[in-house]
């Protein structure tokens, strides 16, 4: 998408397949927000926009508008809240103890649940299953969060939405990738009926990583992680 017009210019450095990328990606979408994508390679050769863009932590995803650089996903998600909240949708409350509400799940997802995922990414045996035993927990207390609406925001998706939907392509391949069962539709079957409809917005559906591509992706990774050393 060309980034440049009526919001501005604005530019979005990245990964398509980063699940943090994918947050941002949405938030513009849902704002109908213009924007060049910029591909990054994060591994062997991060760029000198990046890394003037982002000289502390050196990561993605980076926005920049009109040359001025917003990091870390969340952040970067309530600046397009707050830059352009003439524009429907509205990603935050207007009251100030709902907002409060929203930044603490949207903090919970980053600090208590993706860890857990990404445990039942790395972890073998033993390791793994406590992973899966936490991530399920923290799942839990998600979907009692949920509880009596479509989306975490209400009848629209909000801030929380975006925080956990832009994971959701991610854990949903974790579980095939592992064999693990994080979202039981028995146990969760709010936080299911929210995946489903989550997935499905018009907005959202055409910014998601492409699964079967993740697949390849993080099987690849996987396969590195629990093969024994070569050699003796």
């Amino acid at each position: 998408m060309e980034g440049c017009g009526e919001d501005g210019q604005v530019k979005l450095l990245g990964v398509i397949h980063s699940p943090f990328v994918v947050r941002v990606r949405i938030a513009l979408a849902l704002k109908g927000i213009h924007y060049e994508f910029i591909e990054e390679e994060v591994l062997n050769n991060k760029s000198e926009l990046l890394l003037q863009s982002n000289p502390v932590h050196k990561k993605i995803p980076v926005l920049i508008h009109n040359g001025k650089p917003v990091c870390e996903s969340m952040i970067i998600v309530q600046y397009i809240e707050e830059a352009w909240g003439n524009k429907a949708f509205n990603f935050m409350p207007k009251d100030p103890y709902d907002r409060a509400i929203a930044r603490f799940w949207a903090a919970f997802i980053d600090d208590k649940l993706t860890p857990s995922i990404w445990g039942v990414f790395n972890g073998v045996g033993e390791e793994q299953q406590k992973a899966v035993e936490e991530s399920v927990a923290n799942l839990l207390l998600l979907e009692e969060a949920l509880s009596g609406k479509a989306y975490f925001g209400g009848d629209e998706i909000g801030l929380v939405d975006i925080a956990l939907g832009g994971l959701l392509v991610g854990v949903q391949t974790i579980e095939r990738v592992t064999g693990s069962v994080l979202i039981d539709t028995l146990k969760m079957p709010l936080l299911s009926t929210w995946a489903h409809k989550f997935c499905k917005a018009e907005e959202v559906k055409e910014v998601l990583t492409d699964p079967a591509k993740l697949f390849e992706l993080l099987s690849e990774i996987r396969a590195n992680l629990t093969s024994p050393p070569a050699g003796n």
